[in-house]
């Protein structure tokens, strides 16, 4: 049982080993109840007949259970506190991952996707909540420990890279399964150290009013092209590189990917931390929008890997800036309320991204024209995020 009341700040060596474990979390939230998809989806659309637009749906329903998901989260937060929102974000994706090796229906699947991303925004929301008040501790490190947090998707990219591929040669109803009792196993290694994150603010202003998200107009709107641009390549890289004659490359590229994931912390830290306004939010996009463009290119090895390494360094390395300019910018106890608003905006471009893609791909244009159009959507947003306003101080310490 997850265990109420003060909790010490961890020592940093400790800090960093709980950290590591929240990111089991992300691990289930995004990297199996999401973008393991795109390694079942061409064994799926293969074996069930599916369009490029039926494809897309399936990402597209859990982006708008991740949006409903993000919606509930603040006032479930409030209510039953971060530590038991987070669990029961973890057992709701794990349970639904599980029950997509039980049908073939379209009708079934799409419900359980978007369960799965209700879960993961769950997951996401609280523990980014409760990641952002362990960080407070360890201001030096913040930057740091909030990217071991969110590049846990990473870990669960890598892993379903190592265990997927095997059980998809018998079909794609045993990944789903191996996908749900992964998740359950996360679930159960997080309980006892998420006993020692805090549960909420040292002084949490519950009676303030609301704080304006005003001053994150900016990076908000450059957010939403990113959930709209990077969904499409971690929906529809992997048919993309099938198609174009790469499928032996499937396995390496999908590792290497989730491995980038994992060490992003280290690469953009100290710009994380120490440039002003958004402009790393603005040169991660724009790293992104290059990744992403590579494939369209060349698909030589050397292409497609860099395209993978690029993209995989740079994709949550975004994720993880939100929450940092929210700390930045907003009083702590708002963090939450501008955690939620971009986990929103996120899951709204979510919603469309897949769809956009899918029915681009569907046109003469194919695989090809939708992912050229997610790549100029990423570029968009790095022009966005470079026009919020420089002058906002560095991250400070709290």
């Amino acid at each position: 049982m997850i265990q109420e009341g003060k909790t010490r700040p961890a020592a940093g060596g400790s800090a960093l080993l709980d950290m590591l474990a929240l990111s089991l979390g992300a691990a289930v939230a995004l990297g199996f109840a999401r973008f393991a998809y795109a390694l079942l989806l061409p064994v799926m659309r293969a074996d069930l007949g599916w369009s490029f637009t039926l494809s897309g749906a399936m990402n597209a329903a859990n982006a708008l259970g991740y949006l409903l998901g993000a919606l509930a989260a603040t006032p479930l937060s409030g209510r039953w506190g971060l530590k038991r929102v987070f669990t029961g974000g973890l057992l709701l994706s794990a349970l639904s991952l599980l029950a997509c090796a039980a049908t073939a229906a379209s009708a079934p699947l799409l419900l359980l996707r978007l369960l799965a991303g209700l879960g993961g925004a769950l997951v996401f929301v609280s523990g980014g909540g409760l990641a952002a008040l362990a960080a407070r501790a360890h201001p030096q490190r913040s930057a740091l420990l909030l990217g071991v947090f969110y590049g846990g998707s990473g870990i669960g990219i890598v892993l379903s890279a190592l265990l997927l591929p095997p059980l998809l040669v018998g079909g794609w109803r045993g990944a789903w399964a191996a996908l749900g009792l992964a998740s359950l196993a996360c679930l159960l290694l997080t309980l006892r150290p998420l006993t020692r994150f805090p549960e909420r603010g040292a002084s949490p202003l519950d009676g303030a009013a609301p704080a304006p998200l005003r001053p994150l107009a900016w990076t908000l709107a450059a957010y939403a092209c990113f959930g709209i641009g990077y969904i499409a390549y971690m929906t529809f890289i992997v048919a993309f590189l099938r198609a174009s004659g790469a499928g032996a490359l499937v396995t390496p590229f999908w590792a290497l990917l989730g491995a980038a994931v994992v060490v992003n912390p280290l690469v953009w830290r100290a710009l994380a931390t120490h440039a002003r306004g958004a402009r790393a939010m603005a040169v991660q996009m724009l790293t992104l929008a290059t990744g992403a463009a590579l494939p369209l290119l060349s698909t030589h090895p050397a292409a497609l890997f860099t395209s993978g390494l690029l993209f995989g360094v740079s994709f949550l390395a975004v994720v993880t800036f939100t929450t940092i300019i929210t700390r930045r910018v907003l009083p702590e106890h708002a963090w939450a309320r501008g955690i939620a608003a971009f986990t929103v905006v996120f899951a709204a471009g979510q919603v469309t991204g897949p769809l956009l893609t899918g029915a681009l791909a569907d046109s003469a244009g194919g695989l090809r024209l939708g992912l050229g159009v997610s790549a100029a959507v990423l570029l968009l947003g790095a022009g966005l995020a470079w026009r919020h306003p420089a002058e906002g101080a560095p991250l400070p310490a709290r």
